[in-house]
């Protein structure tokens, strides 16, 4: 039988990520607006932040993956045409710069942990994410962020085959335009990971389970 989203969200064996919810991708200093723009049309922030207080308030691990570049561009192979775009710009969420900084309404506390990378489209490979996942117990992945269209499926399909039950939390996340995002949770998403909305998750901790 499968898991109820209660018992696959135990706060024991859970983390709630957020992918690259910076103010240099989807802030006010978003190198790129259309992706800034979606995640206000969406209002993804805005229930992100609701998801991570309750989230810490349930002792449910929070990570935030970031982005980052250093100035020589060391660690960050161009690859793909993205990245060769984004890395002209010498400003681009440089290390240490406010771009890289989390959007403010996330609300850093100090007990939520970063796993930054310099490399590709997704935060497991070649980061410490696993091993900070591994050392606190975590079975689940609720993922949160940007965007549908790379980041977000890329995290999903590492999780998944690292062998982690994933939840996509669906009013938290934004692709462009809109429509992509929403076929891409609903057709392809929806096969791999669990897709469920905040509200349904915090309910889910707060709902008594069987010992």
């Amino acid at each position: 039988m499968a898991p109820t989203l209660a018992d696959l969200v135990a706060p024991a064996s859970t983390a709630v990520i957020t992918m690259e919810m910076q103010r240099g991708v989807c802030g006010d200093l978003a190198t790129m607006p259309v992706i800034a723009d979606a995640v206000a049309d969406a209002g993804a922030a805005t229930a992100t932040a609701h998801l991570l207080r309750r989230a810490r308030a349930y002792d449910v691990v929070v990570v935030h993956c970031t982005f980052s570049l250093l100035a020589d561009r060391s660690g960050t192979p161009l690859n793909a045409p993205l990245i060769n775009m984004l890395v002209r710009r010498p400003e681009h969420l440089l290390l240490g710069t406010p771009a890289t900084e989390l959007l403010p309404e996330l609300e850093m506390q100090s007990s939520d942990l970063i796993s930054d990378r310099h490399h590709g489209f997704s935060p497991f490979t070649g980061t410490d994410l696993r091993d900070l996942l591994r050392a606190r117990g975590v079975t689940t992945v609720v993922v949160t962020g940007v965007s549908l269209n790379l980041g977000v499926p890329g995290t999903v399909i590492e999780a998944v085959n690292l062998g982690y039950g994933v939840v996509v939390a669906r009013d938290c996340v934004a692709g462009m335009p809109t429509e992509y995002g929403e076929a891409m949770l609903d057709n392809t998403l929806a096969m791999v990971a669990t897709i469920a909305t905040s509200e349904q998750i915090i309910d889910a901790w707060s709902s008594p389970r069987m010992s």
